[in-house]
């Protein structure tokens, strides 16, 4: 078995031939697309976050809205970029909202991916320090953020309050107790993916990584997979970590299928992202006999537990339904999914 959720962008474009014209269109469309993925079976529904673009940026509001609406399905992020973020501020949008979703919240977080703008964090506020990069920066932040989750008190309480307070140190309300579990860290690389283990996050891993052996994309992902589960059984963890693989899947089976995504073979690319040389995964795309061979080959999908199909949300929520109902239907239980 195997947990298959989406994956959107919340990208909005004024041309014509998107179904998400505005931002509004964007927030209102993923809301109906969780519903509907919740109604067709789906595990997940997850958002990208991007800040200064035509994007989603504000996870937590839309987060709240689908878990008021939904009742099962698990609601996340992939990923929050922590170079921009307040841990304090944050604690108390994701209490919230884990609260409201009946502690279905899966948060994923990491230092974040080359941006809209230059730095800009500093137009959040935020510096790296003295010596430091903006990457330790994203890191210290999620160090803080995790520390936070524990709800232990810190802060030194007012001795003539408005309101009475509890005995000792406060902390940071609404505290929801079972969402530091659910922390996913993004990672690029085998040396992150450690990392995370260490820190005893769950793994997300995407549909491009560092290329630091040459082979193809699958087999480095699986790779980090196994290091990262390792490093899990190192650090004496007590329970069992998730890891996800999020990829751009499409089983052709109409001719609407087949003008949008039926272009012939893809393959593997290599491109520099943010100073690294990155190997950039394929997108399937076949009928469903061929694309279940295919999908079968895949290690890195073999070695996840959680499988986020990356959905084209400017086509609207009546064909991204299509497309996750396809998976789910045509080619997952095939391959022992379902």
């Amino acid at each position: 078995m195997k947990r298959i959720g989406f994956l959107s962008f919340g990208h909005w474009s004024a041309s014509s031939g998107s179904a998400t014209r505005s931002a509004s269109d964007v927030l209102l469309q993923s809301i109906d697309l969780a519903v509907a993925a919740e109604q067709l079976g789906a595990d997940g529904a997850y958002f990208r976050v991007h800040h200064f673009a035509q994007q989603l940026a504000s996870p937590f509001p839309l987060l709240a809205a689908i878990g008021a609406r939904t009742k099962r399905i698990e609601i996340g992020t992939g990923v929050i970029d922590m170079r921009y973020e307040n841990p304090f501020y944050m604690i108390e949008d994701a209490g919230a909202t884990d609260l409201i979703s009946g502690g279905r919240l899966q948060l994923g977080i990491s230092r974040g991916s080359p941006e809209q703008v230059i730095d800009g964090w500093r137009y959040f506020g935020y510096a790296p320090a003295e010596g430091k990069s903006d990457a330790d920066m994203g890191r210290r932040h999620a160090e803080v953020f995790l520390q936070l989750l524990k709800g232990e008190g810190f802060a030194e309480p007012n001795p003539h309050p408005m309101f009475p307070n509890p005995p000792g140190l406060l902390r940071l309300e609404p505290h929801s107790p079972g969402l530091r579990e659910r922390i996913w860290w993004g990672s690029a690389s085998n040396t992150t993916a450690i990392w995370a283990a260490r820190m005893g996050m769950n793994l997300q891993s995407s549909t491009l990584k560092a290329d630091e052996t040459g082979e193809p994309f699958h087999v480095q992902q699986a790779k980090q997979i196994r290091a990262y589960r390792d490093a899990w059984l190192d650090a004496g963890h007590s329970r069992e970590p998730r890891v996800s693989v999020s990829r751009s899947i499409f089983a052709l089976m109409n001719d609407r299928d087949r003008t949008y995504f039926g272009r012939g073979d893809s393959a593997d690319q290599i491109g520099i992202i943010d100073n690294m040389r990155a190997v950039f995964g394929r997108t399937y795309a076949a009928e469903p006999d061929r694309l279940i061979d295919e999908l079968r080959a895949d290690e890195a999908i073999a070695e996840a537990d959680t499988l986020l199909l990356t959905v084209p949300n400017q086509l609207g929520v009546e064909y991204n339904a299509h497309v996750i109902e396809a998976i789910l239907k045509q080619v997952a239980p095939a391959l022992g999914w379902r």
